[in-house]
């Protein structure tokens, strides 16, 4: 049981998600692949894109691989990838195994269409969702958690009438730290944990809107960053606008925080829920000289993330 939990409990804390929409109907998958290449230090192990076209057949295009961006993706193959909504991933692997099959986006054939889902984070319950699931005869393609959401999702859709309400129906289930990014025929959705562990924010660009785990991926397309999701909201992004659903919200008290966001995992010009890395790691720095004072000529940071501490440690 315990080799069974190691590799179905998570795809590593460190991923990074992207969503782009272009509402008048433009190919977005060049700019989900600059999205993710500025999320690249999230994740080296694999990456990939899934897009759909609005106004067409609606069929999903994919291509995912072991790699880094620039390794798994070229220009043919972005040519490839036509569609006006999609969805973008890199993953850091702890857990779920180093294999093609584990990479995502996911994309789930079902009766009401397709879904494309691309998953930050790690579930504090997902070993007993997927046994449940399997009980009821769900057969799994992968080794990761984030198919147990996709199921999820999928299954609660066949009773509720929009693709929103699904994932807020899949989020009264799943525990733990996450941040989504799912597309469906016609929407893009992007949904965060009650507790905010994990960030997701909103950018814009003309008329076309963007979703991605850090606001450095944001400017990296050229966009303008319009706010972060809040800890519990799940957004939609349609032809008719946005749409926010703050049901599962928490009270500012119970919510939280992964600290290793501003400590190692972000890129140093993103801000989350508007603090910006860099001066939170200048701080950080700062108090741990105040609290642990050396007499020394010189203070030396390990890179990367330990530089700018260091910095602030200095002065």
């Amino acid at each position: 049981m315990e080799g069974f939990e190691r590799i179905t409990t998570g795809t590593g804390e460190e991923c990074g998600v992207f969503g782009a929409y272009d509402l008048d109907g433009g190919d977005v998958a060049p700019s989900v692949y600059y999205g993710l290449f500025a999320l690249q230090h999230r994740g080296q192990e694999s990456c990939g894109i899934a897009v759909t076209d609005t106004y067409g057949e609606r069929k999903v295009h994919s291509k995912k691989g072991l790699g880094l961006v620039n390794e798994v993706f070229d220009e043919e193959s972005l040519d490839s990838l036509k569609g006006n909504l999609g969805v973008g991933h890199v993953r850091y692997s702890t857990a779920g195994g180093s294999r093609v099959k584990n990479a995502m986006p996911l994309v789930i054939n079902y009766v009401k269409g397709v879904l494309a889902i691309a998953h930050n984070g790690n579930l504090t319950n997902a070993v007993e969702l997927r046994h449940e699931l399997e009980r009821t005869g769900a057969i799994f393609q992968t080794t990761i958690d984030s198919e147990v959401i996709a199921y999820h999702i999928a299954r609660e859709r066949l009773n509720v009438e929009t693709a929103e309400l699904a994932v807020r129906n899949a989020m009264k289930k799943i525990k733990g730290a996450y941040a989504l990014v799912v597309s469906s025929p016609r929407k893009m959705i992007g949904a965060r944990d009650p507790f905010g562990f994990k960030p997701l924010c909103i950018g814009r660009r003309d008329n076309t809107y963007f979703l991605a785990s850090e606001s450095c991926a944001i400017t990296a397309v050229g966009a303008e960053f319009v706010r972060d999701v809040e800890p519990g909201e799940i957004v939609t992004f349609t032809k008719e606008g946005i749409s926010s659903d703050k049901t599962m919200e928490l009270s500012p008290e119970k919510q939280a925080r992964c600290i290793f966001e501003y400590i190692y995992f972000a890129r140093t010009d993103s801000a989350i829920d508007g603090v910006n890395v860099y001066h939170s790691r200048i701080i950080v720095g700062k108090a741990l000289a105040e609290s642990y004072p050396v007499e020394a000529d010189l203070v030396v940071g390990v890179p990367e993330s330990g530089l700018v501490a260091a910095k602030g440690y200095s002065e």
